[in-house]
């Protein structure tokens, strides 16, 4: 009785030449498809981050406007009180946002890596001409992102969603401030909170983003690991 192939390790490809069976075609078209939804991808990326960088910039120039037009009084504390949550609502939107815009981005960096390793099943004698990876594990997607098997600290750290959490908790913080001056606290209060809500924040979104990324990534197993 034949066996049947598993549905995690696909029988390999047969070549063109031998069958007349038009793989590389399909899977030329495929890729073409992934690289294409990655590329929107990586604009909305930057689309959404530009969006809320305007949005927190047209901000500011108003609160220096009003700050200017009526001192740092009750109108400003007014007008500081509507606007932020406004602004602090997109950020943590657009850092969502990104997260998910991220780990789209590995699913087609994982799919196109599964394209080049049925490329190579076509055609070993190609394999060292491909500068990215034909794994699909966690290694492999980091070579074709970087070029290399393991990222640094300063890579993460420059990540879009690292940079927009930062200003998310810088917001929260000077929300939390101006609440604590609308309040009447002292400056001293005022301070100490503030520091404390940006901590918070930072600490937060880090926290659901990585369960989020964990979550996607729990039952994930590759078919062709390194």
């Amino acid at each position: 009785m034949t066996q049947q192939p598993s549905a995690r390790t696909p029988p390999p490809l047969d070549g063109v030449d031998t069958t007349g069976s038009p793989h590389a075609q399909f899977l030329s078209t495929e890729h073409w498809s992934l690289l294409a939804t990655r590329s929107m991808t990586w604009n909305e990326i930057f689309s959404r981050t530009g969006t809320y960088l305007t949005v927190l910039s047209a901000t500011v120039i108003a609160l220096s406007l009003v700050a200017n037009a009526s001192g740092f009084g009750q109108s400003f504390r007014t007008f500081a009180l509507l606007v932020l949550p406004v602004v602090l609502l997109v950020g943590v939107g657009t850092y969502f946002r990104l997260i998910e815009a991220d780990i789209e981005d590995a699913w087609l960096v994982i799919g196109m890596n599964r394209l080049r390793h049925a490329y190579l099943e076509l055609a070993p004698e190609l394999e060292p001409y491909f500068v990215a990876s034909h794994h699909d594990d966690a290694p492999g997607m980091l070579k074709t992102y970087s070029f290399r098997s393991r990222v640094g600290l300063t890579h993460w750290l420059s990540g879009s969603p690292v940079i927009v959490g930062i200003i998310d908790a810088v917001v929260t913080g000077v929300l939390a401030a101006v609440i604590c001056d609308a309040a009447d606290a002292g400056a001293t209060l005022r301070t100490i909170i503030g520091v404390l809500a940006a901590v918070a924040t930072v600490i937060l979104l880090a926290i659901l983003g990585y369960r989020k990324v964990r979550e996607v990534t729990r039952n994930y197993q590759p078919r062709f690991p390194s």
